[in-house]
Formats: structure tokens, C-alpha cells, sequence
């Protein structure tokens, strides 16, 4: 990527090959960090951003050698930009699981969304760009749950996210999370083969449910260890639907335990008084084949300790 000119005067940048294929709005969105999105789009729908002279709109894409030219803009301070640095680099810095030059696995916080919005100033990949400044490419492969915790994928390059958007389209990359379900069941594996749809209610809450008209989704479970009122598992997801596997369990009348939006209010409530704070699924494993050299690879995340504690309560 070559550039002219830079800081608060007019950038003048080549688009290269690792850049080409994205959006132009977020392009901008990963070059000016610290200016509100409101205001990139502001200056793509005023036409002050050009590709090649002319005027480009938010949703189109960059080719390569595109001359793209960016007005002047005083990039906000660190200090005001929404993201709290010391904050973030303390909670995801040590939860790095795996990295190179094409991208990282990082085993995400519980309560921690993975970009902000509705509400939210800042996400985790708004937090590794605030903490990686010198990264010229950061982007989401995939998403999890704000309160689910475990591996998640980042591209460092273009061509990176390229490969594993392809990989997660032909479900070619292995999951596998841990989840307590409500309730003792006995068998030891449990194939959950059932259509989920979307639906948007009048509040603009997304929720999924199993329906026939839905797009086909498999999830395999299996016992892992028995409790007095719950059974921990692993669920192992063959289609990547939204919400899959919280909807699958209440499907099979076994819903996650602290699932606010798909599981049992009192059977959550008598979760809590226990000691469960959060909704109880980890992102315990992924692999698959690395974008760059085709190898098998593999991550696993340390289940967070304040499940682990709350397995060994239910023990005792």
C-alpha cells in the first residue's frame, strides 16, 4: 500500500493486493481509528473520499492499484476514541492463544461482545486494533456470543479472512464447545438434526427458532460428566447457524443453563443462587487448515475458572 501523504492533511493510498476485495467503509473504519463511523460516512456520501478521481459508495469494493484519496481529518485522541487501552490490553493480551503474521486466536472474555454497536462503544476487535496500532489489518473470521467465552479467530490479512470465510461457509472447521444443560439425561450422544430460522421481533431482538422453512443445522452432543440436575457436554456444531446450539438444546428440552434468552428462568434463577453467573458455554477447541501453508491447526482454550469452580461445587 503506497502513500503520498498522511496525518491531517490529503492521504493519497495504491490499494495492493492484501487490501483489494473489502469494502471501502471498512477500509476507512480500520485506516481512521478514533473517527466516529458516522463521520467516515459522512465524508463517503459528501463524495470527499474518491477511488480514482471519482466518488465511491460505502458497499463497494476496492480493487487493486485503486488510487483512493482521503480528506484531511484530525484523528481522535487516545484518550477519547471509547476504548479504555489499559483496560483492554490487561484483559485480552494474556487470553492470546495462538498467533503469527496471518492471524491470532484469541480465547474471548465472557460479557465481552466481539465489535461494538447497539449500544456498546467498543468490542474486542475495537480493542486489539487500539492495542495493536501497528496492525494494518485486523478483522472478525467468525462471531460468538457476547456471553460465551473461548476461541476466536482474527485475519491479519485480507487474503487470510479470505480462506477461512471459505472454510466456515463449506463447514470445514472443526468446533467443539462445553456447555451445561439443564437437567440429568442418560444417553451419551445425542445428534441434533434440526432447521433453525431467524426471526426479528417488534423490539429488534434477534431470536432463533427450529422451524421447517429454516436453513439446515446439525449439532452433535456428548456427555462428558453427570451432575445431580445438569449434565455437562460437548457440543460440536457441523453447521455454523446463528445461535445454534443454545436453540438445539432447548430444542431437546435441555436448554444451557444461564441462557437468558433460550433457557428456563427458574431453573436459571436456582443456577445463580449457586454460584453460576454468566450463561455456561466455552469455546473449548477449534482447527482448521491454515490460510497460508494448508496445515492443520489447532487451538484450545482453557475453560474460564469461574466455570470451573462452579463444576467443582456441583461435584461436591
Amino acid at each position: 500500500m503506497k502513500e503520498a501523504s498522511s496525518g491531517v492533511s490529503v492521504q493519497w493510498i495504491e490499494i495492493d493486493e492484501e487490501s483489494a476485495g473489502q469494502r471501502i467503509d471498512n477500509f476507512l473504519f480500520a485506516r481512521l481509528k478514533g473517527v466516529p463511523k458516522s463521520h467516515v460516512y459522512r465524508i463517503l456520501r459528501t463524495g470527499e473520499v474518491r477511488r480514482n478521481g471519482g466518488r465511491i459508495q460505502a458497499r463497494e469494493r476496492l480493487d487493486t492499484g485503486d488510487l483512493i484519496r482521503i480528506p484531511p481529518i484530525r484523528l481522535a485522541s487516545r484518550d477519547h476514541d471509547g476504548v479504555p487501552e489499559a483496560f483492554v490490553r490487561a484483559r485480552l493480551e494474556p487470553r492470546v492463544l495462538y498467533e503469527d503474521d496471518d492471524l491470532l486466536v484469541l480465547n474471548k472474555p465472557a460479557g465481552m461482545a466481539v465489535h461494538g454497536g447497539s449500544g456498546l462503544s467498543f468490542g474486542v476487535i475495537e480493542g486489539l486494533r487500539e492495542i495493536r496500532p501497528e496492525a494494518r489489518f485486523l478483522e472478525l473470521v467468525h462471531r460468538l456470543d457476547r456471553d460465551t467465552s473461548g476461541c476466536l479467530l482474527i485475519a491479519k490479512k485480507r487474503s487470510a479472512l479470505r480462506i477461512l470465510h471459505e472454510q466456515f461457509r463449506n463447514d470445514e472447521v472443526k468446533k467443539v464447545y462445553l456447555a451445561l444443560l439443564a437437567g440429568p439425561w442418560a444417553r451419551t450422544r445425542w445428534i441434533m438434526d434440526a432447521p433453525l430460522k431467524k426471526n426479528v421481533l417488534q423490539s429488534g431482538e434477534r431470536m432463533v427458532r427450529v422451524a421447517r422453512e429454516g436453513k439446515p443445522a446439525v449439532t452433535e452432543f456428548r456427555r462428558k460428566d453427570r451432575y445431580a440436575n445438569s449434565t455437562l457436554v460437548e457440543a460440536r456444531p457441523v453447521t455454523g447457524r446463528t445461535h445454534q446450539i443454545r436453540v438445539h438444546a432447548q430444542a431437546m428440552g435441555h436448554p444451557i443453563v444461564g441462557d437468558e434468552r433460550y433457557g428456563d428462568e427458574k431453573i436459571n434463577r436456582e443456577f445463580r443462587q449457586l454460584g453460576l453467573k454468566r450463561l455456561f458455554l466455552h469455546a473449548l477447541e477449534t482447527a482448521f487448515r491454515h490460510p497460508r501453508t494448508g496445515k492443520s491447526t489447532e487451538a484450545k482454550a482453557p475453560l474460564d475458572q469461574d466455570l470451573s469452580e462452579f463444576l467443582d461445587i456441583l461435584s461436591r
